[in-house]
């Protein structure tokens, strides 16, 4: 005898959605993974470049704070920090004006407020990038 030509098993007449929750479960799980990395804003942005070997060739202008509140410009020691704005302004106007690289030495234990002082007398002064010199931690160096 032959086999019937109709198909005689039953119609399915549900929808199978067992393969739908294994995608949505997997697409949570990565939304799960890289939602954490994603935590810096979604803003635009052109990040300037870093040219710390440039300063060390070309030189840059030295403002050093000490311990006891003493500040000196390069190897000029001053008297207070009035003479700050004055002295830096000298210097920056002989080292090319806009290219002249500020770099504030600070000793660590000394207050941030004279540090923040000293920062906006040199940026009074004309100066148009400025760093502050770290030590450098670690096996390295």
């Amino acid at each position: 005898m032959r086999a019937p030509l109709v198909n005689t098993s039953p119609m399915m007449t549900r929808i199978n959605v067992t393969p739908i929750i294994d995608v949505a479960l997997v697409l949570v799980i990565i939304l799960l993974i890289t939602a954490p990395m994603l935590s810096v804003a979604d803003l635009e942005v052109d990040l300037p470049a870093a040219h710390s070997r440039d300063v060390e060739e070309q030189g840059f202008i030295s403002v050093t704070l000490s311990t006891t509140g003493e500040i000196a410009i390069d190897e000029t020691v001053l008297t207070g920090i009035d003479m700050v704005r004055s002295t830096l302004a000298a210097r920056i106007a002989e080292r090319d004006g806009d290219e002249a690289m500020v770099v504030i030495r600070a000793d660590a234990g000394l207050p941030h407020a004279l540090v923040r002082q000293v920062l906006e007398e040199a940026r009074l002064s004309g100066a148009t990038h400025l760093g502050i010199a770290t030590r450098q931690e670690g096996g390295r160096g």
